[in-house]
C-alpha cells in the first residue's frame, strides 16, 4: 500500500502566539519532533523539539491553561518523587510564553514532601528550520546540528536565520549523536517543602523576514461588556487576547499594523483575511483599518503579470518570504501573490466603512488614488469576457484554481456534486462588486473626485445581470446559485455564499427575505452555525473544507447581515450556534469546524487542521457584539442607528468602549430590546424608530 503524505493534524495541540512567533505542542506541554509541533517564526520552524523529562521519565500531565495573552501553563506530576503517599507531593509547572522574536520557558518544581528530593531535569531540543509549507505538506525535514559557544548556549543557522537557545544555569550536551538532539540538563536538589525555578530562552534573528511584530499596545479599544449571556463576554475576552497576539507589520513599515491570518499556516499578510478582520473590528476604532488599508495600498498592483496574478489596481492575496511550493496540490505560488478575485472590492468596502465609522479625512485622502485604481481594476480587468460580471481563472496551471474565499480546488460544485469549470463567476463576488461600486461612488463624491456617476451606473447594471443569471429554482424555493461556470450555467448547489449578498445592495427587499429563509433551513443552519453547503447537496461532507463544514467568520458575517436587514429569528439562530461552539472550544473559536447536525453530535466536531487562533474567526466576536447592540454609525452623514439583536432571546447587553469618530461611546440594550447610547461626540437628537426598538440619532456635522 502506498503511504500517503498527509497534512498534519493540530486540533488537539496547545498553542501560544505573539506574531510573528507561535508555538504548538501537545496537551502536556511537550514539543515533539512530529507533525506540526514546533516553534515557528515568520514562516520557518525554528524549533522542532522541546521534550521535558525528569530522571529520564515523562511527567504525568494534569491540566493546562492560559498564562497571559501570549502564554500557557502546563501542570504535571512526578509521582515517583517525594513521599510514598496517595497524594502527589512533587509538582512541575511549565510556563511557556511566546515573544516577538522567540520564546521563554520557566519550569517551577515544587515539593510538599517531608523528605528531600533529588532529580535531574532535562530538555531535549531540535531545530530543522523547515519552511511552513513543508510542514503543512506532512513532509519531514532533517534536524540541523547545533553549535556550542558560550556556556549554556546553543545555536543553529541556515538560510539567513539564526536560532539561539540560552540556559545559563544548565549543562549543555551537544557532542556526537547529540549534535542534532542537544540536551539541557539541570541537577535539582530540594529540601523538604522546597521549590526551584529553571529557565531557558529561544531567540531568533531573521533579517529576511517579510513581517515583524509591531511595538506598542493594540490599535483597538478594549470595551467593558456585561451581558445576560456570559458566553458573549467570555468569547470577546478570549478573542481580543488572541487578536493581540496576531498583530503584524511589514518589515520596514512597523507603524502600519494589520492582523496575520492565523496560526500556524497563515501567520502573514493575507489581503482577504486581513481586510475582513479589520472590517469586523471597526466598532473598536479605525486605526487597525487604516494600517491594513495602507500596507495593502503600498503593494497594489501596477502591471499585468500572469505569473503572480498582478494587475493594475489589484489588491494582494498573500505575502511570503519565498516561493511556496505544494506539489501534492499542484501549487507554486510566488512570494507576492495576487490570486484573489475579491480582495480589491473588500479593500474599497473597508475604506468606505472606516469612513462611516469616523476615520479622519487626513487618513482617507492619501488613499483616494488607490481607491480610483481599485475601481479601474473592477471596470477594466475584473471582467475578461465583457459580460458585466466579475470572474476569475488561473491561467498558469499552478496558482489557486478557486480565488474566492472558498479557495480549495473542489469548492465550486453543482447540486449533483460535479465540479464547475473555470472561468468561475461567484455569487458573493458580484455582491462585493456592487457594494464597492456604490461605496466607491460615495467616497468620490464626498471628497470631490470625478467619476462617481460611472460607478453608480455600473452597480445598477450589475443588479439586472445578477437577477437574470443567478436565480434558479432550488429544493427549498428560489435561490441564488453559488456561481456560474465557464458556459454561464448556474452552479445550483445551496451554499452559505448567498448570505454574503445581504447588505450589498444587489438584492431587493423580497430577495433578501428569501435568502434569509434559505439561510434558516435545517440543511444550512442545523449545525453549530452556518454550513458552507447544504446537507442535501451531493458534494456535502461535514468535514469538507468548503463543502459542508462551518466557518466561524462566514457565520458571523452572515449573522451580521441578517441582523442589520431585520431578519431577527434567522440571526438569533446563528448566534446561538456560534455561542454554543465557542463554549465547546473554550472560547477560542477555530477557523472552521464540522458541519454535523446538532441532533447527531451534541458538540461541534473539530476540523483537524484548522488554524486556531485565526484572525477573522476571533474578530467575528466583535461583529457578533455589534449585531447584539445594533450600532450602525454614519459619521459623515451625521447619524447613528441602533437596531439591536439583543433583547428577550439573547438577553440584555451593555458595552462601554465602542468608538465612533474616535470617541468612546456606551451602548446598552435591556431585556425588552430597548437600546440607548451615550457619549457620542456631541449631543444627539433621537428620531422616531422605524423598526422594532430601532432608534436613529443625528450627529451634527
Amino acid at each position: 500500500m502506498i503511504e500517503r503524505q498527509l497534512q498534519p493534524l493540530l486540533h488537539e495541540l496547545a498553542g501560544v502566539v505573539f506574531a510573528p512567533t507561535s508555538a504548538l505542542g501537545d496537551a502536556t506541554g511537550q514539543i515533539r519532533p512530529t507533525g506540526v509541533q514546533g516553534v515557528f517564526h515568520a514562516d520557518a520552524r525554528v524549533l522542532s523539539r522541546a521534550e521535558l523529562r525528569v530522571d529520564e521519565r515523562e511527567l504525568e500531565g494534569l491540566t493546562r491553561g492560559d498564562d497571559g495573552p501570549h502564554g500557557a501553563r502546563f501542570v504535571s506530576l512526578a509521582r515517583w518523587l517525594g513521599d510514598p503517599t496517595p497524594d502527589p507531593t512533587v509538582r512541575v509547572d511549565r510556563v511557556r510564553r511566546a515573544t516577538r522574536n522567540g520564546l521563554t520557558e520557566e519550569l517551577r518544581i515544587v515539593s510538599t514532601a517531608t523528605v528531600g528530593v533529588r532529580a535531574t531535569v532535562t530538555i531535549d531540543l531540535g531545530c530543522d528550520l523547515a519552511p511552513i509549507e513543508v510542514v503543512k505538506s506532512g513532509a519531514n525535514a532533517d534536524p540541523l546540528e547545533a553549535k556550542t559557544g558560550q556556556p549554556g548556549t546553543l545555536t543553529w543557522s541556515a538560510g539567513g536565520i539564526t536560532v539561539t537557545v540560552t540556559a545559563p544555569d544548565a549543562d549543555v550536551l551537544a557532542n556526537g549523536e547529540r549534535a542534532t538532539a542537544p540536551r539541557l540538563a539541570w541537577p535539582v536538589e530540594l529540601p523538604p517543602g522546597g521549590e526551584t525555578v529553571l529557565r531557558w530562552q529561544l531567540t531568533v534573528e531573521d533579517p529576511r523576514a517579510v513581517v515583524v511584530g509591531p511595538a506598542g499596545e493594540p490599535e483597538w479599544s478594549r470595551p467593558e461588556v456585561t451581558a445576560d449571556d456570559r458566553r458573549l463576554v467570555r468569547l470577546l475576552d478570549r478573542s481580543l487576547a488572541d487578536l493581540r497576539g496576531l498583530r503584524l507589520a511589514e518589515t520596514g513599515s512597523p507603524a502600519d499594523v494589520f492582523l496575520g491570518a492565523g496560526v500556524p499556516w497563515f501567520l502573514t499578510l493575507f489581503g482577504r483575511d486581513s481586510l475582513w478582520a479589520a472590517r469586523m473590528m471597526l466598532p473598536l476604532g479605525t486605526d487597525l483599518a487604516a494600517g491594513t488599508l495602507r500596507v495593502l495600498a503600498r503593494r497594489q498592483g501596477t502591471r499585468i503579470d500572469p505569473t503572480t496574478g498582478e494587475a493594475p489596481g489589484k489588491i494582494l492575496h498573500e505575502l511570503r518570504r519565498h516561493e511556496v511550493a505544494l506539489p501534492e496540490n499542484g501549487l507554486l505560488l510566488p512570494p507576492a501573490y495576487y490570486g484573489t478575485v475579491d480582495a480589491t472590492m473588500l479593500w474599497v468596502n473597508l475604506l468606505h466603512d472606516a469612513w462611516r465609522w469616523g476615520m479622519p479625512a487626513e487618513q482617507i485622502e492619501p488613499l483616494l488614488p488607490h481607491l480610483e485604481a481599485a475601481l479601474r481594476w473592477l471596470g477594466e480587468h475584473a471582467d475578461p469576457d465583457g459580460d458585466g460580471l466579475v470572474e476569475y481563472v488561473d491561467t498558469t496551471g499552478h496558482g489557486l484554481s478557486n480565488q474566492g474565499w472558498k479557495d480549495s480546488g473542489d469548492a465550486v460544485r453543482f447540486h449533483d456534486g460535479s465540479l464547475a469549470t473555470a472561468p468561475i463567476v461567484l455569487a458573493e463576488v458580484q455582491g462585493y462588486a456592487h457594494e464597492a461600486a456604490v461605496n466607491g461612488a460615495a467616497l468620490l463624491d464626498a471628497f470631490g473626485r470625478p467619476g462617481a456617476d460611472r460607478w453608480r451606473e455600473h452597480a445598477a447594471a450589475l443588479v439586472g445581470r445578477f437577477r437574470r443569471s443567478f436565480w434558479v429554482d432550488g429544493r427549498h424555493g428560489p435561490q441564488p446559485a453559488l456561481a456560474l461556470d465557464r458556459d454561464k450555467r448556474p452552479v445550483d448547489s445551496l451554499t452559505s455564499n448567498i448570505g454574503h449578498l445581504l447588505g450589498t445592495g444587489l438584492l431587493d427587499r423580497d430577495e433578501e427575505a428569501q435568502v434569509a429563509h434559505l439561510l434558516s433551513t435545517d440543511v444550512l443552519a442545523g449545525g453549530f452555525g452556518l454550513r458552507t453547503m447544504a446537507t442535501d447537496d451531493a458534494g456535502f461532507s461535514p468535514l469538507s473544507y468548503h463543502c459542508g463544514s462551518i466557518w466561524t467568520h462566514d457565520t458571523a458575517i452572515v449573522l451580521g447581515g441578517l441582523a442589520r436587514a431585520g431578519h431577527r429569528e434567522a440571526a438569533l439562530g446563528l448566534a446561538d450556534g456560534l455561542l454554543a461552539a465557542a463554549e465547546a472550544f473554550d472560547y477560542r473559536l477555530p477557523e472552521l469546524y464540522g458541519g454535523d447536525d446538532r441532533s447527531v453530535v451534541n458538540r461541534p466536531v473539530p476540523y483537524p487542521a484548522a488554524c486556531r487562533p485565526q484572525a477573522w474567526a476571533a474578530a467575528g466576536a466583535v461583529l457578533l457584539l455589534q449585531a447584539a447592540t445594533g450600532l450602525y454609525p454614519d459619521v459623515p452623514g451625521g447619524t447613528v442607528q441602533l437596531n439591536p439583536l439583543a433583547g428577550a432571546e439573547l438577553g440584555a447587553v451593555a458595552v462601554d468602549g465602542f468608538r465612533v469618530a474616535n470617541t468612546p461611546v456606551q451602548v446598552s440594550v435591556d431585556r425588552t430590546g430597548k437600546a440607548t447610547i451615550t457619549g457620542l461626540p456631541t449631543p444627539v437628537t433621537p428620531t422616531l424608530p422605524t423598526q422594532r426598538h430601532q432608534t436613529t440619532q443625528t450627529l451634527p456635522h
